[in-house]
């Protein structure tokens, strides 16, 4: 009997043992996880990466800051752009296994390409315009987008896709704005195509070419990447 008391408190005392530990364990699991939060994916060219923000960020950091500040829920943001890249690289790219694997975990996608895949097609410049050149380009435009965001959605079908429209970076030739008028036309047939991925036009927000928002013949500043920010939260309800 007296056997039989003392096994059942040792019993209960190694149950008592194994609470403690298994909650002290329980609490240092959750001090060692990160908190829970979201992943935006950046995917596109120089325009993506940042390339002549003087402040080193674009529009993606841009973006992160502003939505952390204003959602309770954190964002991280995962900047794959390339300066020079074009949608065949893009493709590219979206095989490589360490981008691969963003792509499920993912809330959120911007893509942001096009300008490079036009200026080269015209030769690497965009003076003079060589339409017949250009409208070839269409073609493997076109379908580059299918595959790009037929990729994004077999691995995250749910996920926004954010499509950031081409700008005119000489506002004041009305042939170039004919052009990239008419690739928009081409990208907005291709989204619209798309669950969940949306249009976000960017052409008319650098209205001016002057030092006030561009860094180059290209590329904003960081007050020109600002507005493109700008419209992008304007657009989307994150």
């Amino acid at each position: 009997m007296r056997r039989a008391k003392i096994t059942t408190v040792a019993v209960a005392v190694l149950i008592a043992v194994a609470g403690v530990f298994l909650l002290h364990r329980e609490e240092e699991n959750k001090a060692e996880s990160p908190s829970a939060g979201e992943e935006l994916v950046a995917l596109g060219d120089s325009l993506t990466y940042g390339v002549g923000d003087q402040a080193g960020q674009g529009y993606t950091d841009k973006l992160e800051k502003v939505l952390n500040k204003q959602n309770k829920v954190p964002l991280t943001v995962y900047n794959y752009g390339i300066p020079g890249q074009q949608t065949d690289g893009l493709l590219q790219q979206l095989r490589k296994a360490d981008v691969r694997k963003t792509l499920s975990n993912a809330e959120y996608f911007t893509i942001f390409i096009g300008t490079n895949d036009l200026i080269e097609s015209n030769g690497g410049d965009l003076n003079p315009l060589y339409k017949d050149r250009i409208q070839w380009a269409e073609k493997d435009y076109r379908n580059n987008l299918h595959r790009i965001l037929s990729i994004i959605q077999k691995e995250n079908p749910d996920a926004p896709v954010l499509f950031l429209g081409l700008y005119n970076p000489y506002p004041d030739s009305e042939e170039i704005e004919a052009v990239i008028t008419e690739w928009n036309k081409l990208s907005q047939d291709v989204v619209s195509q798309y669950p969940h991925v949306k249009f976000i036009a960017t052409n008319g927000l650098l209205k001016e070419k002057s030092t006030d928002y561009f860094s180059d013949e290209l590329h904003p500043n960081s007050k020109g990447y600002e507005l493109i920010t700008k419209k992008i939260i304007e657009e989307y309800n994150f």
